[in-house]
C-alpha cells in the first residue's frame, strides 16, 4: 500500500519550509519589541470550550470541528450498538419495531454513562478560546496588566480545502488582555501587526476596520437586521437564510455574487452605535491616524466569532484571488466572563494565516529564485585530509554556517560538482598541500562580482571568519532582492551591483544606508573570493556587514506603497 497525505493537508518542504521559518521568526522579534511573550497550546481542548468560545451556531462549530469521545468505554459501547445496527440490517426484520426499540434502549442504557462533557475532545479550529481558557486557569489576572501573549502553531477545521486553505493550517496570533479597553490598545495591537507585515516586506495590502457595537447596542441593530432579512429571505441562499435566525451579521459576510445587491441595501451598523462605542471608534481611527497606518472603514466587517465586540479589523493581501483575508482580528471584552474568569477582563487579538502569508510571499517574490541550501562546501582532497575536512565542517557549522561535506574517496571534480548541484556558493578546499602551507584554497563556484577571481585562498586560522563573512555578504544579497521585488523590480535581471544603483537612482533606499552598502560591497566581494584579504580587511567587512544587514531588516523600503495604503 502507498501511502498518501490526507486530504485537506499536506507537508511543507525545503526550500519553502526555510520561508516559513522566516516569516515565524520575524513574528517572534517583532510581537517581542512590543512586550509579546509566546505562549504554547495544547493541541486538542474539550469541546465545550469552543462550542462556548467560538458560538454554537457559528460554521466552526457545527460544521468543521474535529471531535471525538475520548473514553474507552463509552467507545466500546458504540461499537456494540453500531456492531447490532449493521446485523439487524442485514436481517429480515430489520424493519421491526421490536428491533428498532431494542437499539434504542441500548443507546440509553447505562452503557453511555461516560458519553459527558469531560469526555468530547476537539482539536483545536482557532487559539483565542484556548488563550482564555489558559489565562483563566493560570490566574494570569494578577499579572500586570495588561497581559501580551503570542502565539504560533497548526488549527484543524473540517472545510473544503482550496487555495490557502486547508484542513490542518497555520496561524500566527497574538492577544492582549486586561481591565482597560481603551482604544490605543486597539491601535497598538494593529500598529505591531502592520510592523510585522513590514518586516516581511507583504506588499499590496489594506487595512480594512469597523467596530459593530456591544451588548448595548448591537441587540437592536442585529434585531433590525434580522427583520429586514427576513423580507428578502426568499431571494437569499440556503446558508443565508439559516442565519437569519441564528446569526444574521454572519450574513453581511456573504460571498454570494447574487447576494450582493441585497446586503447593500441593509442598515448600517454605525447608524445604531450607542454613545460609548461611537467615541471608541472615533479613538481608534485617531490613534490610527496618529501611528501614520492608512485604513478603509468597511461597514460589512463582521467576524464569524460570537465573542467579537466594538473593534474588528481585516487584512487583505495581493496574489490570492478572491479569499485574499490573510489577518482577522478584534476586541472580545465579555469572552473571558463567559469562560469563567473575571468579569473585569477585556480583550483584543488577531490570527494571522501563515499559509496565505507565505502563498502572497510566493507570488510576489517568484524572481527572486529560490535560496541556496548550503553556503560552503569542505572538500577533503585525500584520504589523508579527511580528518580536518571533517573538522573543519564541524567547527564552521557549530559558528552557524550551513556547509556541504561530500563524502570521503570522491575525486575533487566529482565532489565540485555534487556541491554545484546543491547550490554552494563557495568550496574551501582541504588539501595535502593546503595544510603544508596552512592555507585552505577557495574555490568561488557562484561569483560574488563580474570579474571576481575564481580561486583563491585564506589563512586556515581564518576559516571560521572567512566563513561568516560569506554568509554576511550573501545575506545581504538576498535581501537586497526581496527589497527590489518589494518595490516592484525584477532583481534576476541584474548583477547585485546594478541592482543597487538602480535603487540608488529610483532612490528605493534610504541615501545613508545605500551610500553605506555600496562603500562596503567592494571590500565585501573581493574578501569573498579571498583577494587581498588581511586580518584587519576581515574583520572590518565582517563588522560592517553586521551592521548592515540590522539596519536593512528594521528600514522599510522607500518608494514603495506603504502597508495599508491603497
Amino acid at each position: 500500500m502507498k501511502f498518501q497525505a490526507i486530504k485537506g493537508v499536506r507537508d511543507i518542504l525545503p526550500p519553502e519550509s526555510a520561508l516559513w521559518n522566516r516569516v515565524e521568526q520575524a513574528a517572534r522579534d517583532i510581537f517581542q519589541t512590543y512586550g509579546y511573550g509566546e505562549i504554547r497550546l495544547p493541541e486538542f481542548e474539550l469541546a465545550r470550550l469552543f462550542e462556548r468560545g467560538v458560538g454554537g451556531e457559528t460554521d466552526i462549530v457545527t460544521k468543521e470541528l474535529y471531535s471525538w469521545i475520548d473514553s474507552p468505554k463509552a467507545n466500546r459501547a458504540l461499537k456494540k450498538v453500531r456492531d447490532k445496527a449493521i446485523a439487524a440490517a442485514y436481517r429480515a426484520d430489520h424493519h421491526d419495531p421490536a428491533v428498532r426499540e431494542e437499539l434504542l434502549k441500548e443507546i440509553e442504557s447505562g452503557s453511555f454513562d461516560a458519553l459527558n462533557e469531560a469526555n468530547r475532545i476537539s482539536l483545536r479550529p482557532e487559539a483565542t478560546a484556548s488563550v482564555v481558557r489558559a489565562y483563566i486557569q493560570n490566574g494570569m489576572h494578577t499579572w500586570p496588566a495588561p497581559v501580551k501573549l503570542y502565539y504560533i502553531g497548526p488549527m484543524f477545521r473540517r472545510e473544503r480545502p482550496q487555495k490557502g486553505r486547508y484542513r490542518q493550517f497555520y496561524q500566527i496570533g497574538a492577544e492582549l488582555l486586561g481591565p482597560s479597553d481603551d482604544a490605543s490598545y486597539d491601535a497598538e495591537v494593529i500598529e505591531m501587526l502592520m510592523a510585522f507585515f513590514e518586516r516581511i516586506r507583504l506588499t499590496g495590502t489594506t487595512l480594512f476596520i469597523n467596530s459593530i457595537g456591544d451588548k448595548n447596542c448591537r441587540p437592536a441593530y442585529v434585531e433590525r437586521l434580522r427583520d429586514e432579512l427576513r423580507k428578502v429571505s426568499d431571494k437569499l441562499g440556503a446558508d443565508s437564510q439559516r442565519r437569519i435566525e441564528t446569526n444574521p451579521l454572519r450574513v453581511l459576510d456573504s460571498k454570494i455574487p447574487e447576494e450582493q445587491i441585497i446586503i447593500e441595501e441593509l442598515p448600517r451598523i454605525g447608524q445604531y452605535l450607542c454613545t460609548d462605542c461611537e467615541a471608541h471608534y472615533a479613538k481608534l481611527t485617531e490613534e490610527l491616524s496618529l501611528r501614520g497606518i492608512a485604513f478603509q472603514e468597511n461597514w460589512r466587517l463582521v467576524r464569524g466569532l460570537d465573542y467579537y465586540m466594538r473593534t474588528t479589523f481585516e487584512i487583505t493581501a495581493a496574489g490570492l484571488g478572491s479569499q485574499n483575508a490573510v489577518c482577522g482580528g478584534g476586541r472580545y471584552d465579555g469572552l473571558v466572563e463567559l469562560l469563567g474568569g473575571p468579569a473585569a477582563t477585556k480583550g483584543i487579538g488577531f490570527a494571522i494565516g501563515t499559509d496565505r502569508v507565505v502563498l502572497s510571499l510566493q507570488s510576489e517574490q517568484k524572481d527572486v529564485g529560490e535560496t541556496s541550501k548550503y553556503e560552503l562546501a569542505v572538500v577533503g582532497t585525500t584520504s589523508g585530509t579527511w580528518n580536518e575536512a571533517v573538522r573543519l565542517a564541524e567547527s564552521l557549522r557549530k559558528s552557524g554556517a550551513e556547509v556541504f561535506l561530500p563524502r570521503q574517496g570522491i575525486r575533487l571534480k566529482q565532489a565540485l560538482e555534487q556541491a554545484a548541484k546543491f547550490g554552494v556558493r563557495v568550496a574551501i578546499i582541504v588539501g595535502e598541500d593546503e595544510l603544508k602551507d596552512q592555507r585552505y584554497t577557495i574555490r568561488v563556484m557562484q561569483p560574488f562580482y563580474e570579474g571576481g577571481e575564481r580561486d583563491g585562498s585564506i589563512a586556515v586560522s581564518r576559516a571560521p571568519s572567512y566563513a561568516a563573512l560569506v554568509q554576511v555578504r550573501s545575506e545581504l544579497e538576498r535581501k537586497l532582492k526581496s527589497w527590489a521585488v518589494a518595490s516592484g523590480l525584477a532583481p534576476s535581471a541584474f548583477g547585485i551591483s546594478s541592482l543597487l544603483n538602480l535603487m540608488m537612482e529610483q532612490q528605493l533606499l534610504p541615501a545613508g544606508l545605500s551610500a553605506a552598502i555600496k562603500d562596503v560591497l567592494p571590500t565585501l566581494n573581493t574578501a569573498a573570493h579571498g583577494e587581498a584579504i588581511d586580518d584587519t580587511t576581515l574583520y572590518w567587512a565582517l563588522a560592517f556587514g553586521y551592521l548592515l544587514l540590522a539596519e536593512v531588516d528594521k528600514t522599510p523600503p522607500l518608494g514603495k506603497t506603504s502597508v495599508g495604503e491603497m
